[in-house]
């Protein structure tokens, strides 16, 4: 079948569907001090208005990838561009956190039927040498999503109400919608199985359960009754999935993809990078506004030299990858990662921003040759037919590896940072609530008129944070290791096998 002319159109229309999906992960960061005064949300209801978006999106994207395979999957993107906007449009306009929360749980679903179908839909209309060209592009949009999110977020809360963080993605979604159903051209696997509904099941309530169990350790503790219970259910869950899996022919969960070396190692990069930029993305939005004194359009505006970064990756990895192999590209990312967090570890209270923005270059830079090479050899592995399966298993382990960065780096934070603050001298109370935040910390000092707390509370967390990057670093280098040491050198050419049905495209421009 020729390739179809408008292909690079086409592509152009997912990857601004997943950029919209991408920068509301960050996009909330910035706005949820406004909206939780607004809306009278307690400290729960605001975990909650973060965390329901995280588990719903991590606990639904296997089933969504076997769904896509099977309905279609342009179909499967637009439905889930819809419900976006349309979950969008009731956080925007709500007045209740608990309608919040839910609204947030049904953009992380629709999340989860987007980001996979994304990937999904290139091994049917791109023949194979355009394959890893056009997976970088789409990997750059869902990377840069998270540094645009602040800065989004900062400019739109300058000028509007909190509603506007949710209200800029419904136009955003609806030309997405209309772009995909114009240009992208219906493609599905006519042989795929039935959805199992005991595997959706054991799938959605074992990854849920598993993303929240990790979540609430890092706030709770791991010994807490609540954390212990939700994390050996998630193991029996998919303990019990993988048995399952195993069992069937054509299964939702397929671990036959593991077996290729490509996608293995490239789906474990993958899931190791994810890991650790969230030591970098949890700890710098704090360090800029409460060390550096900047407000959340500075934050964003001070991220940006990782955009640089991720701009100059994406133009370089698919020539560095043509003269130097995926693994080799793949092994300089993450030496770039590792080199980056290294060095941000050594800030110190009185550095000002010229080292961050250093550091914050490189990190750009390896994160995109590293994550943009990972996620395109892992794609061309696939036969068009498990595109949604494969693209849907990837991207749960890299949302896990993200959970799972999220619970240690904020333990690591939090427990760095309480026991570094000289809290002496206050009472009980003050005390306890300068060591729950800097943040707090800052609010305390200007309540008791004590500026050394806020310089205290300010090296404490530059401390804090300098571990973090220190132990993100060294998981980076050691993961560079692991991928130069285990992941096949030479390019993988899979292409459709004869007993895997090719990609109908029924009702083209249906």
């Amino acid at each position: 079948m020729p390739a179809d002319p408008r292909r690079w159109l086409a592509l152009v229309a997912v990857a601004l569907s997943v950029l919209v999906i991408s920068f509301d992960m960050t996009i909330l960061n910035v706005a949820l001090p406004t909206l939780a005064s607004q809306l009278q949300a307690t400290t729960g209801q605001q975990q909650w208005i973060v965390d329901a978006y995280t588990v719903v999106f991590a606990a639904a994207m296997l089933p969504a990838g076997l769904l896509g395979d099977r309905i279609g999957r342009r179909r499967t993107l637009t439905v889930g561009l819809a419900l976006f906007g349309l979950a969008s449009a009731v956080g925007m306009l709500t007045d209740s956190p608990g309608t919040l929360i839910a609204a947030r749980a049904a953009m992380g679903l629709a999340a989860a039927l987007v980001m996979p179908m994304s990937l999904a839909v290139i091994p049917g209309i791109f023949p194979a040498g355009e394959r890893r060209r056009a997976t970088a592009i789409l990997s750059a949009a869902i990377a840069g999503g998270a540094p645009l999110g602040p800065l989004i977020g900062g400019l739109l809360l300058q000028h509007f109400w909190w509603g506007s963080v949710f209200a800029v993605n419904v136009p955003l979604t609806v030309l997405g919608m209309a772009a995909c159903l114009l240009l992208l051209p219906e493609t599905r696997n006519p042989a795929a199985p039935r959805i199992d509904l005991p595997a959706t099941a054991l799938a959605a309530t074992g990854l849920g359960a598993l993303t929240y169990g990790i979540i609430e350790g890092s706030d709770r503790g791991w010994a807490d009754l609540l954390v212990l219970t939700t994390l050996t259910g998630s193991v029996v869950l998919l303990t019990a999935l993988v048995l399952r899996s195993r069992r069937r022919s054509d299964p939702m969960l397929d671990l036959a993809l593991l077996a290729d070396p490509t996608f293995r190692w490239s789906s474990v990069a993958a899931t190791l990078i994810s890991l650790v930029l969230f030591g970098a993305f949890f700890v710098l939005p704090l360090y800029f506004q409460s060390v550096l004194g900047t407000d959340a359009l500075g934050s964003g505006l001070r991220l940006m030299p990782m955009m640089l970064g991720l701009l100059v990756a994406a133009r370089l990895s698919e020539r560095l990858v043509t003269r130097l192999g995926a693994r080799a590209v793949i092994t300089l990312g993450l030496a770039l990662l590792a080199a980056a967090l290294l060095f941000g570890s050594r800030t110190g209270s009185a550095d000002g921003y010229g080292r961050a923005a250093l550091w914050l270059t490189v990190l750009g830079l390896g994160m995109g040759l590293a994550l943009i090479t990972a996620q395109g050899s892992a794609l061309i592995t696939l036969p068009p037919a498990r595109a949604g399966v494969g693209s849907g298993l990837l991207q749960t382990l890299r949302q896990v590896g993200g959970a799972i960065g999220i619970a240690v780096f904020g333990s690591l934070l939090a427990g760095s940072y309480r026991g570094a603050l000289d809290t002496g001298g206050l009472p009980a109370e003050a005390a306890h609530r300068a060591g729950a935040s800097v943040v707090a910390a800052d609010a305390v000092a200007r309540e008791s008129g004590r500026p050394a707390l806020a310089a205290a509370a300010h090296v404490a967390y530059v401390h804090g944070m300098g571990l973090v990057l220190l132990v993100a670093g060294l998981v980076a280098a050691f993961s560079a290791v692991l991928v130069a040491a285990r992941m096949p050198a030479g390019e993988p050419t899979r292409d459709t096998p004869a007993d895997r049905p090719e990609p109908a495209t029924a009702g083209d421009r249906r």
